[in-house]
């Protein structure tokens, strides 16, 4: 498994003792997996990654760093929930391709000029009905590659 950055570490060990919770061994392996993933996860394929993570254990470990904001999950359409790493976290801005056939999730980035100019598009729809835009995620819903074949 790839070396995560101490600095992750130490932020997700500082956001879970504000949610009086403590950087266990278990939280720390679902952190690491997450952090080297190339995309959101559903349960299944964390527990085919993880040594020793039980299925019970997962749940709750995800649940509870989802809750300290140390976790993001991504909804799709399928039953599943895909999980990853929150953006403000990792650094990496990006946006999801949702499959609604075999409900896979990709990871995928816009160049700074795209960004900047779906940043200004969302935030004046936004102001029109006088709400003010923190942060942005884009989920494009449609049928993956594989699937359409």
């Amino acid at each position: 498994m790839a070396v995560v950055a101490a600095e992750l570490h130490d932020a997700v060990e500082v956001r879970l003792a504000d949610d009086d919770q403590r950087y266990t061994s278990g939280r720390r392996a679902l952190v690491e997996l997450l952090a080297v993933a190339h995309r959101p996860l559903t349960v299944a394929e964390v527990l085919e990654r993880a040594d020793g993570l039980t299925q019970s254990s997962v749940y709750r470990n995800l649940s509870l760093l989802e809750h300290a904001g140390v976790v993001h999950r991504v909804v799709t359409e399928d039953e599943f929930a895909r999980f990853e790493l929150a953006e403000d976290l990792t650094g990496h801005h990006h946006h999801h391709l949702v499959c609604s056939s075999c409900g896979t999730v990709d990871d995928f980035t816009l160049d700074a000029s795209l960004e900047e100019a779906l940043d200004d598009a969302l935030a004046s729809a936004a102001s029109t009905v006088g709400f003010e835009v923190r942060q942005h995620r884009l989920d494009l819903v449609g049928t993956c590659r594989r699937c359409r074949r």
